[in-house]
């Protein structure tokens, strides 16, 4: 499961998610991604099932890039606890996404098994997603 070596603070407070997202949201490394199009909190263990889909089908072959990375604790009381008494202990790590942030970058594959690969690691996100392509990809050179 993803999350940070260590942190600064243990707890975090909630915060807000408004706007698109100004950074890391164009492709840098692959010639495939998918992109989001919600504001949502991804945590460690949808991403690392994402990514696990995503190489599976690919059959190890080309290279993925996974481009967010949960950062922001969360807490959580226990079950049936009165209100007040402080703050819950931290029970996982999400990343905090809004629309236009790449999730998932491909290369190495040819279109098709990128597209399902990408389609596959969608479905295991809580978002809506687009799939994106390079603006200077080739689709002439089909046979790698």
């Amino acid at each position: 499961m993803l999350q940070p070596k260590k942190t600064k603070f243990r707890r975090s407070q909630k915060g807000r998610m408004k706007g698109n997202a100004q950074r890391g949201n164009q492709l840098s490394f692959g010639s495939f991604g998918i992109k989001t199009l919600q504001s949502k909190w991804i945590t460690g263990r949808q991403i690392e099932a994402a990514r696990v889909a995503v190489t599976r089908y690919m059959q190890r072959q080309g290279q993925v890039w996974v481009r967010i990375f949960p950062d922001k604790p969360i807490t959580k009381k226990p079950a049936e606890v009165r209100m007040g008494k402080g703050k819950g202990a931290p029970e996982g790590f999400v990343a905090p996404v809004t629309p236009g942030r790449i999730l998932f970058e491909i290369e190495g594959v040819s279109f098709e098994v990128a597209k399902e690969a990408l389609r596959l690691a969608a479905q295991k996100l809580p978002v809506t997603t687009k799939f994106v392509v390079r603006r200077d990809y080739d689709y002439t050179n089909e046979n790698v």
